[in-house]
């Protein structure tokens, strides 16, 4: 069974395999913030400004970095919307893996922790 606590303590790896609708449903099941569109995991963050912004983008890139797992960012003056895949799977056609649900759990706690507030 998939839980927060097993997100946040599992590091992303190389895969080749797809998630399958029923880890899909169970992973949105934990990551209620965030939705499947296009066959991408999507969540639009929002912050009171664009220091805010910038200072959560840089939080962010420390998780992408640290995880070697890179979502596309869409920033604006008081939000930034994550789209997140994995481009090995699928035959390389890409789609979802377990890495785009540990990635967003951590962004999900980077941002709970608030350390981006502070700049």
């Amino acid at each position: 069974m998939l839980t927060l606590a097993g997100l946040l303590q599992s590091d992303c790896r190389h895969r080749d395999d797809a998630a399958t609708e029923a880890q899909l449903h169970e992973a949105l099941a934990v990551l209620a913030d965030w939705s499947v569109d296009n066959g991408r995991l999507v969540r639009t963050f929002r912050f009171a400004d664009y220091h805010q912004t910038i200072a959560f983008v840089n939080a962010l890139a420390a998780v992408a970095h640290r995880e070697d797992h890179h979502p596309e960012l869409v920033v604006g003056y008081n939000r930034c919307t994550v789209r997140d895949d994995t481009h090995s799977v699928n035959g390389g056609k890409g789609g979802l893996s377990e890495n785009d649900f540990i990635c967003a759990a951590k962004i999900d706690d980077a941002f709970r922790q608030g350390s981006w507030q502070n700049g």
